[in-house]
């Protein structure tokens, strides 16, 4: 059995087609600047690559060119769509609403659109993307929704409401909703089968990449996790400032004289490490070659500063998800900077001696780049700490392939 998973932008649609009997990834691709010039850049899991520019004036036109490269004779890896039994879609915000995957139906399209005030440049294209699939697949192809929501609807009030007038939650649904939950939920349950238990467990999952987020896991359910009622919340990330005291907002609003759009914009593109080092990059791969360049480098005291900031955000949330939790058993580090910053995993476990946490040094400097499961940490080191990489679109194909089972 074949799924495909689909992940739409507002000028994107990424794939892969998954053969559910061994969860082998055979085919995986992106079409670019849709609604413009267009492009697709396609793989196959034997290493045949198709690159084009084709005009793309929406999403249809570009599931369209996603089904010409999965069934080219060239390169192709399937005679027809056929072949295919669902498609599961990754939708960023599902609200109170969704605390799980669903099988599509009109309602629940118009119930993801709805949502779109919540994550308009994310909602809107999910729906678009959608659309798309069954214009081109018809209704016979069940599709599956994956909300990235989901996993953290399990927080208590106390973790998900913000302290303002309980009218706004009302009226307004301003709550914590959390994202990356699919990286989450799939980093922690690889953590408490490793642990051989789901039930006791206390675990940390740290999604760091361009976009960052941190939750707590207990007993295999989110109680609590960084990003709030948008992504913008939590830790610094690439160009988003994370959490800052909200009279900062107003305050530049006043001086620098922008509009809510504008100071939006500033908080999302303009700031964590793109601000932090003054423009010099949002990339923490050339900030840590400035950081090894040392202070003869002109970015080497911004681009530490950035990094540093990083390092005691992420160690302040282990420690106060330590408490929530009254303990800690396991720490896992994923995605694009998790996986493959060896400092920034090293830093942050330094100096955590009261928790009980110490990792191996040498273990850590090689664990980049590698699709293995590695523990980082020592035998003595009383918390496990991992490197665990993650697989979003695997859980979507799981879950299509449950809904569409029963």
């Amino acid at each position: 059995m074949k799924i495909l998973v689909v992940n739409a932008g507002s000028s994107s649609l990424k794939y892969q087609l998954i053969d559910m009997k061994d969860e082998t990834v055979i085919a995986k691709g992106i079409c670019e600047r849709i609604g413009d010039t267009g492009a697709i850049s396609h793989k196959t899991f034997d290493d045949r690559k198709y690159s084009a520019d084709i005009p793309m004036p929406n999403h249809t036109v570009a599931f369209n060119c996603v089904v010409d490269a999965l069934t080219s004779k060239e390169y192709g890896v399937i005679d027809s769509m056929s072949e295919i039994s669902a498609v599961g879609h990754r939708v960023v915000q599902g609200g109170s609403i969704f605390d799980r995957s669903v099988i599509v139906d009109e309602k629940v399209i118009e119930d993801i659109y709805n949502l779109a005030e919540l994550a308009p440049l994310h909602n809107k294209a999910h729906v678009q993307g959608i659309r798309a699939c069954i214009e081109c697949l018809g209704n016979e192809v069940p599709q599956v929704v994956v909300f990235d929501t989901a996993f953290h609807q399990t927080m208590p009030a106390k973790s998900y409401m913000y302290p303002i007038p309980y009218e706004m939650y009302e009226k307004y649904k301003i709550r914590r909703y959390g994202f990356h939950g699919t990286s989450h939920r799939f980093v922690s349950g690889v953590m408490t089968d490793i642990l051989g238990k789901v039930e006791g467990t206390k675990i940390v999952t740290c999604h760091l990449g361009n976009g960052s987020s941190i939750s707590a896991v207990k007993d295999g359910k989110v109680i609590d996790t960084t990003m709030g009622f948008t992504p913008l919340a939590g830790v610094e990330m690439g160009t988003r400032c994370g959490d800052v005291d909200p009279a900062v907002v107003t305050f530049i609003m006043e001086k620098e004289g922008f509009t809510p759009d504008e100071m939006s914009n500033f908080m999302n593109k303009k700031c964590g490490f793109l601000g932090v080092t003054s423009g010099y990059s949002s990339d923490s791969r050339d900030l840590e070659d400035a950081i090894a360049a040392g202070p003869s480098n002109p970015h080497y005291e911004k681009s530490k500063l950035a990094v540093d900031i990083l390092i005691q955000d992420v160690k302040k949330y282990i420690g106060s998800y330590a408490a929530e939790m009254n303990g800690l058993d396991a720490i896992v580090f994923t995605a694009g900077l998790g996986e493959n910053n060896t400092h920034l995993r090293e830093e942050v476990c330094s100096d955590m001696e009261y928790f009980g946490i110490e990792i191996d040094r040498e273990i850590n400097e090689k664990t980049l780049r590698q699709s293995n499961i590695v523990k980082i940490s020592t035998d003595n080191s009383k918390v496990a700490v991992y490197v665990i990489p993650t697989n979003e679109e695997l859980v979507i194909a799981r879950d299509t392939l449950a809904l569409i089972s029963k």
